[in-house]
């Protein structure tokens, strides 16, 4: 299974057209991208499983592609379309847009990620908890030489810019407590996920991020 050529094509040609007119004229190649990354998605869900069980590998797939229509209302940009294909691949103790794996698919600007991205308020709290308990257990995992090769610096994330309520200034750990997101990502070419073996190369890639992920579930259960 593989992202086709013409899925890369027609999100290339839609930034060049970003307008209704265009896309409602070319309607039939962008349900025929959607359906080749629907089941991309379904092969890349039995893939992930095998790293993590916590992944369903027989969740709906199309429920785990994002839509590719823009919220405009708030936005200067007033095109209607996004340039690319996300998807959401939560863990069943987690809901879309918390602890998750994430696809993303765009002509040259591809990746495949994974952790929690700007946790809310309350979970932020719980995770910052976790870090301040077990801060050996995380930085066993973000600075092992492979995962920094892979992924950089855990570190360089959006950060506040003063010590989180509760937490000294000079903390051993301010660096990670100071954190906003916990994420990491990994690019892939085109010519990557055009590849017959995407899934489970992508899977591969996950299992360096499963790590993460369970250090991150437990600070939430």
């Amino acid at each position: 299974m593989r992202i086709n050529p013409e899925t890369f094509d027609f999100l290339k040609n839609l930034v060049e057209n970003n307008n209704r007119e265009w896309f409602q004229e070319h309607k039939d190649q962008h349900d025929n991208a959607r359906q080749n990354v629907i089941e991309f998605t379904a092969e890349l869900l039995k893939q992930i499983h095998k790293v993590d069980p916590l992944v369903n590998e027989e969740a709906d797939p199309k429920k785990c592609v994002l839509r590719i229509y823009r919220d405009i209302r708030f936005r200067q940009d007033k095109t209607p379309y996004k340039n690319n294909f996300g998807v959401s691949i939560p863990t069943t103790s987690s809901k879309p847009g918390g602890v998750e794996y994430y696809f993303h698919i765009q002509p040259g600007k591809s990746m495949i990620a994974g952790g929690y991205w700007m946790p809310e308020a309350d979970l932020l709290k719980k995770i910052r908890q976790e870090i301040d308990y077990n801060a050996s257990d995380l930085k066993k995992i973000i600075d092992e030489p492979e995962f920094r090769k892979m992924f950089g610096n855990f570190r360089d994330q959006e950060q506040l810019k003063t010590a989180p309520q509760g937490y000294a200034a000079d903390n051993e750990n301010i660096d990670l407590l100071r954190l906003k997101s916990f994420i990491v990502m990994y690019n892939v070419t085109d010519k990557f996920l055009m590849k017959d073996d995407a899934p489970k190369q992508l899977a591969d890639i996950c299992s360096k991020i499963y790590p993460l992920n369970v250090f991150l579930r437990n600070a939430l259960a």
